[in-house]
């Protein structure tokens, strides 16, 4: 075969692809831009779903409040769990730290923003952006639901937080500032943890009527319905719960034992053995894992779990407290998968005295870890003893950034803010 090529070989092919200026059959005319008979422009509007998306996912977050009120096929993708995910693809998400606490029918919000990471700057305090920004509203709806919210459980899905307390649920919309009641559990619950995976709500353990601790319970915001899916291997009370990977996390508590099934059970003796473990449920197959163990034993008495794939405890140790860091990530293999990390303690002030009477809530957002005092008993204790209440405040607030391994302290919970419950709000 020949290594060149003859262009005379190739002279018909050129020929025929010349117009031919005799030949009118196929002259094609062009239409003028503006002419009636083209199609009218493509809005917004008319793009289907998966584009839309694409072109809302960049919009700024001041804006995406007003974007929810346009129609309701907007409201539906924005507040999509396929939004959320795509605009932290994209690093347009901003997560924003919410407390709420209430009383006589009032409901107190108080919220905190924090930036990015910017790995080229020291991690200090410059990550937070100003001071809490507290709002107050009455609602008529449910009073009862929201008399005491320090032990609710809070759930954020999107701009939306679930309120989820043994007599009720309440969906708070932070950017309409509106509050809507929704279907309650199917069982009612004391102290149980609560977790979100793939924008469903899972509850396990608890105390109550019925005796459910043993059923894991998943709620539908879409359906606005409760279903049993599990029943969890351990029967705990005062427990944690924590989500990361598809799994949902049961921690700490005490086990119950000795009580009937129409009374609120109580801890046995032995109820302590289960305050450093852990039950893990993978919600995709339905199946419990193997149990874990806190290292260094103490009661758990908060958790979280982060956006990279781990789960962080706050143990107490009746005098002191110790911070651990689970590898939740099952990615490649799950090589790490199940590795406990003990990670530096919180620098509590010397005011803080650590007992029972405390309690702490422990909140991921974004890249940072934030552990904040959540109760007035300090002063209750404080007032009762005669002690000089100078220097001491309660809603403490220390923030831990996951990638530079250091605490700083945050602003303090706003006076109004008591016996707060805490959630992490992203979108």
């Amino acid at each position: 075969m020949s290594e060149s090529c003859n262009s005379r070989h190739f002279s018909w092919l050129v020929k025929s692809c010349l117009p031919n200026s005799q030949d009118t059959t196929n002259a094609l005319t062009p239409i003028p831009l503006h002419s009636p008979t083209t199609t009218a422009p493509t809005t917004l509007s008319a793009l289907p779903d998966d584009l839309l998306l694409e072109c809302l996912s960049r919009v700024p977050s001041s804006s995406l409040p007003s974007l929810s009120l346009v129609c309701r096929r907007w409201s539906h993708i924005v507040h999509s769990s396929t939004f959320v995910s795509l605009r932290r693809i994209r690093h347009f998400h901003s997560s924003t730290l919410f407390a709420l606490s209430s009383s006589d029918s009032v409901l107190f919000t108080a919220s905190l923003n924090f930036k990015h990471n910017d790995h080229s700057t020291t991690h200090d305090d410059s990550n937070i952006l100003g001071d809490w920004k507290v709002s107050t509203f009455i609602t008529l709806q449910a009073p009862s639901l929201i008399d005491n919210l320090s032990h609710a459980r809070l759930s954020s899905i999107g701009p939306r937080i679930y309120i989820v307390e043994r007599h009720g649920v309440l969906c708070y919309d932070t950017w309409t500032h509106s509050l809507t009641l929704r279907s309650s559990m199917n069982f009612r619950r004391k102290k149980f943890a609560c977790a979100v995976v793939s924008s469903k709500i899972y509850v396990a353990g608890g105390g109550g009527s019925r005796a459910p601790a043993a059923l894991v319970e998943e709620y539908d915001p879409e359906r606005d319905t409760w279903s049993v899916v599990a029943h969890a291997p351990r029967r705990r009370f005062g427990c944690i719960g924590a989500a990361v990977d598809g799994v949902f996390y049961v921690i700490g508590g005490l086990k119950i034992g000795g009580a009937s099934e129409t009374e609120v059970p109580r801890a046995a003796a032995t109820g302590t053995e289960y305050a450093s473990t852990m039950d893990l449920y993978d919600v995709k197959t339905r199946a419990w894992l193997r149990s874990r163990t806190v290292p260094g034993g103490g009661c758990a008495v908060a958790a979280c779990a982060t956006a990279a794939g781990f789960v962080y405890v706050l143990a107490s140790h009746a005098v002191e407290m110790s911070f651990w860091r689970f590898d939740g990530r099952r990615q490649n293999g799950g090589a790490g998968f199940g590795e406990w990390t003990r990670i530096k303690s919180p620098p509590l002030p010397p005011q803080v005295r650590v007992d029972s009477t405390v309690r702490f809530s422990c909140v991921a957002s974004e890249e940072k870890v934030v552990v904040v005092q959540v109760n007035g008993c300090i002063d209750d204790l404080l007032r009762r003893s005669g002690r000089n209440r100078r220097g001491m405040r309660e809603g403490l607030v220390l923030v831990y950034d996951t990638v530079g391994g250091e605490w700083s302290r945050g602003p303090d919970l706003p006076e109004v803010i008591r016996r707060a419950a805490c959630v992490s709000v992203e979108c």
